[in-house]
């Protein structure tokens, strides 16, 4: 019976389904590129907008500053450049790495980055340096 019973149950699923990056939303004036929603974005992911900040001015190679709440970088950058590195972020510093759930808090612990989950418990040293 009890083998009959696994056999019915629905299969786990170890996707990262629940959770939708939303693209940036911006404009480029002259040589500068606007984001608009940054807010909104650093909210969905629940880290500090100096976080990405600094996370994507390192990996875009461009200077960048909060005004007015927006996102204002230093040279013309298409949205698919930002988007990109914005995913990146997102699997370094925010999905869980063992259960892939957005539900995660960074801490530092003896001088390192740790990624606690809070929906499965896993501890992961975060690797990349901002």
């Amino acid at each position: 019976m009890l083998k009959k019973a696994k056999e019915s149950l629905p299969k786990v699923q170890n996707k990262c389904e629940r959770f939708e990056m939303p693209k940036v939303k911006g404009h480029v004036e002259g040589n500068r590129t606007i984001i608009i929603n940054i807010y909104a974005i650093a909210d969905l992911l629940a880290r500090p907008v100096d976080h990405i900040l600094k996370y994507l001015q390192r990996e875009l190679a461009t200077p960048g500053f909060l005004q007015d709440k927006r996102l204002v970088f230093g040279r013309k950058l298409t949205s698919a450049m930002i988007n990109d590195k914005l995913n990146k972020y997102v699997q370094i510093f925010v999905l869980c790495d063992k259960c892939c759930k957005p539900d995660t808090q960074l801490l530092e612990e003896d001088g390192k980055l740790i990624k606690k989950c809070m929906a499965c418990g896993t501890k992961s040293h975060v690797l990349a340096k901002i």
